[in-house]
C-alpha cells in the first residue's frame, strides 16, 4: 500500500514547473507568430531535418551565385559598350583616312585624329569598374595599358625602332627621302615586332592573356572579361600609332600613301576582330542571363520545399499564444492562493 503526500508545497512545486513550461511554450509561439516558420527547426522536424538544412544550402549557394551574375552583367555590358565605342571610332577613323590618303595635307589632318584616337584607345583599355580593370585579363588589380607619349616606353622603342632602320628619328628632313618600298619594309617587319610578344608586354602591356572566368551556375562558367593583348587592340593601337607615331608631314606623297594603305588594311582588320570581341562578350552576357533566370526559378522552387517544412500558420500561432498566457496567468493566481494556504489560520 502507497502513500502519497499532499501537501501546500507540493502542488505550489507543480504549479510553477507548469509556468515554466507554458513560459517557453509562449516565447516559441510568440516567434512562430511574427515570423511564420518554426521556432526549432531541428527540434520540432525530427528526421527531416537533414534535409530541410540541406536545401537551405542550396538556397544560401544559388542566391551567392545570383549576387555574382549581377555584378559579373555589369562588368560584360561596360566592356561591350566600350568596344561598341571602339567600333564606331574605327569606322569613322576609317573614312577620315580614306578622304586624307590623296590630300595634300592628309598626313598633318589624319596624324591628329590618330593621335586622339590612339589616347582614346588606351584609356578604354585601363577602364575600370568596381576596383578591377576590365581588359587585364585574370589580372585585374592593375593597369594593362601604358601611355603612348615622350619617355614612355612604347614611344621609345618605337622611335629607337625607326631611327635603326634608317638612321634618323621620325621627323627627320631626311625622311622626305624615304621610299614607299623601304616604309613598307620597315612596317612589316620592325615596326610591326614593337606589337607582338615580347616587346608588346615590355612595352605596352601588363594585361594578362588568360582572361576571368566566372561561374554562373551550380554547372556553368564563362569568360567574364576581355584581355587588352587581344589581337584586335593590338591592331587597332598599331594602326594609331603608325599614323601618329612617325611623323607623316615629313614624307613624301607616294610614302606617305604606303603608310595609308597599310593603315586601311590593319583598321579594316582590327574592325573585324573588335566585332569578334563583341560577340563573344554578347554569348558571356547572354549565357549570364539565362542562367540567372534558370537559378530565379531553382531558388522558387526550393523556397517551396523549405516552406512546406518550416512555415506554419501565424494566425492559429497567435491563438495558441493567446491560450498559452491564459493558462500562465492561471496558474500564477493558483500558485498565489496556494501559498497564502496554512495551517495557522485554522487553529
Amino acid at each position: 500500500m502507497a502513500t502519497n503526500f499532499i501537501s501546500s508545497n507540493s502542488i505550489s512545486t507543480t504549479l510553477r514547473i507548469s509556468a515554466s513550461k507554458s513560459q517557453v511554450a509562449i516565447s516559441k509561439a510568440v516567434k512562430e507568430a511574427t515570423t511564420g516558420r518554426l521556432a526549432d527547426v531541428g527540434g520540432q522536424l525530427g528526421a527531416l531535418a537533414g534535409r530541410d538544412v540541406t536545401l537551405r544550402a542550396e538556397l544560401l549557394d544559388m542566391g551567392k551565385i545570383v549576387d555574382t551574375n549581377s555584378l559579373v552583367g555589369g562588368r560584360l555590358d561596360v566592356a561591350q559598350e566600350r568596344i561598341s565605342q571602339l567600333i564606331g571610332t574605327a569606322e569613322s577613323f576609317q573614312k577620315d583616312l580614306l578622304a586624307a590618303r590623296n590630300s595634300a595635307n592628309g598626313g598633318g589632318i589624319i596624324g591628329q585624329s590618330a593621335s586622339s584616337n590612339l589616347q582614346s584607345l588606351l584609356t578604354t583599355l585601363n577602364v575600370a569598374m568596381d576596383g578591377q580593370y576590365l581588359f587585364g585579363g585574370i589580372n585585374t588589380a592593375q593597369q594593362p595599358m601604358t601611355p603612348y607619349e615622350a619617355g614612355s616606353p612604347s614611344k621609345t622603342a618605337i622611335d629607337a625602332a625607326f631611327t635603326a632602320t634608317f638612321g634618323f628619328p621620325p621627323g627627320d628632313v631626311a625622311a622626305v627621302n624615304i621610299t614607299p618600298a623601304a616604309m613598307e619594309n620597315f612596317l612589316d617587319n620592325a615596326f610591326a615586332t614593337e606589337f607582338a610578344d615580347p616587346a608588346w608586354g615590355t612595352n605596352w602591356s601588363s594585361a594578362s592573356d588568360q582572361v576571368m572566368r566566372s561561374r554562373i551556375s551550380t554547372t556553368q562558367t564563362v569568360d567574364s572579361s576581355v584581355s587588352a593583348n587581344d589581337k584586335a587592340f593590338r591592331k587597332l593601337t598599331m594602326t594609331y600609332t603608325m599614323l601618329s607615331g612617325l611623323d607623316l608631314q615629313s614624307l613624301n606623297q607616294g610614302t606617305f600613301q604606303a603608310v595609308t594603305d597599310k593603315a586601311l588594311l590593319l583598321v579594316a582588320d582590327s574592325i573585324s576582330d573588335l566585332a569578334s570581341v563583341g560577340a563573344r562578350l554578347g554569348t558571356s552576357q547572354e549565357q549570364t542571363t539565362n542562367a540567372t533566370s534558370r537559378l530565379k526559378v531553382q531558388i522558387d522552387i526550393v523556397n517551396k520545399q523549405v516552406n512546406a517544412m518550416e512555415v506554419v500558420d501565424p494566425e492559429e500561432a497567435s491563438v495558441r499564444v493567446t491560450s498559452l498566457r491564459n493558462q500562465l496567468e492561471m496558474s500564477h493566481a493558483l500558485t498565489a492562493q496556494i501559498q497564502n494556504l496554512s495551517i495557522l489560520n485554522y487553529l
